[in-house]
């Protein structure tokens, strides 16, 4: 077994103690797990004697493996075994016994064809945490089918309302599906099951669907839904781009600002700084319709008042009043800003055989 990068964990963190044995591939389950090893826990990631996780060869390969590979591997061990071979089985069955949760992104099934299934590990563990991710959850009628990021948000009905102002959803490059849908909720079950364990319960199978996720954090048009029977129109939405006062303004030099001056105080700020006080009233906690003829007809006005300054311009102006403006970054440039650099989220770190690369710091930090 070799350590991967930080495997070293602090013995103040509050999951020590607590060992994760990591089958995840790509970018849910390997997430997932590298925020319970931030969090302190020991984390065992497995991979067959093939090629692996997927994500080492997925993108530019410095020397051994790929910055994808690296940016979410951090602070864990890596072991190779076979789980169709009965002596790595064996070797693994092991591991469960002395285990506290087990992750695994598998179809629905393929860990019971590889003799490792829910009902064996808690045999071997009757405290064990096993927590399975994927793409529709362990039963209904998707379950044995393949899926990406991107069908699990428009199945969900998230990726319909993320669109841009030509009315075309818009491919974020933030996967919702994968993170908030099969890394944070995965976090989510896992904790709440050791805790259980904790009180004095037994172990739990966790089952963690991406699209389930995404359908339940769905809120606003969920919203929408109960109250006018449908979603508001792409793009047409309070927090998607039917108000002035939460919106992305073109600058001068083709950068954009984010106003997000929900708020009437804050809408009341950022009139000041645009030397517009007479747009004050036209907000919409004041009867301005969200998605109407004069919200729409304000931000007209404010992308040609936004487009008259660069975006150094409007950072500064907009840094001496409080009122939920900001620069959109880009991530070079986020690396750089002094708020990540205060927050220790933005690392030089160095990985054994890729030397130096950008790492981010730990999601929730802890202090006692």
């Amino acid at each position: 077994m070799s350590p991967a990068h930080h495997s070293a964990q602090p013995i103040d963190k509050p999951l020590h103690g607590i060992r994760v044995l990591d089958l995840t591939r790509l970018l849910p389950g390997p997430m997932a797990t590298m925020h319970l090893a931030d969090m302190g826990a020991e984390v065992i990631k497995i991979e067959d004697l093939g090629m692996g996780d997927y994500a080492r060869t997925m993108g530019p390969v410095r020397n051994e493996v790929s910055q994808f590979f690296v940016a979410v591997n951090r602070g864990k061990q890596s072991l190779r075994l076979d789980l169709k071979n009965a002596e790595d089985r064996t070797a693994f069955l092991d591991m469960v016994a002395t285990a506290d949760v087990v992750v695994e992104s598998f179809r629905p099934g393929v860990m019971d064809k590889l003799g490792v299934g829910w009902h064996v590990l808690k045999e071997r563990n009757p405290r064990l945490i096993m927590c399975a991710i994927s793409g529709y959850g362990k039963d209904g009628p998707f379950s044995q089918l393949a899926g990406h990021d991107i069908n699990y948000i428009g199945i969900a009905g998230m990726l319909e309302q993320n669109v841009g102002r030509d009315g075309t959803p818009a491919l974020g490059n933030l996967q919702v599906g994968d993170l908030l849908g099969g890394a944070q909720a995965a976090v989510q079950g896992i904790l709440a099951a050791l805790v259980g364990v904790k009180c004095g319960g037994t172990g739990r199978f966790v089952d963690v669907s991406m699209t389930d996720a995404v359908f339940a954090h769905n809120i606003m048009p969920l919203v929408a839904v109960n109250n006018f029977g449908k979603p508001a129109d792409p793009g047409q939405d309070l927090l998607t781009g039917g108000v002035p006062c939460y919106n992305v303004y073109r600058t001068s030099d083709g950068r954009f600002m984010a106003v997000g001056a929900l708020e009437l105080k804050f809408w009341e700020g950022c009139c000041e700084v645009l030397g517009r006080p007479d747009l004050k009233s036209r907000h919409w906690s004041l009867g301005q319709e969200v998605g109407g003829t004069d919200a729409l007809a304000v931000r007209k006005e404010l992308d040609a008042i936004f487009s008259q300054e660069t975006l150094a311009t409007w950072t500064e102006r907009f840094s001496k009043s409080d009122c939920c403006v900001t620069p959109v970054l880009r991530t070079d440039e986020a690396l750089s800003h002094p708020l990540f650099e205060a927050r220790g989220m933005a690392v030089r770190s160095k990985h054994p055989t890729e030397g130096e690369y950008w790492a981010t710091g730990p999601a929730v930090k802890f202090d006692s």
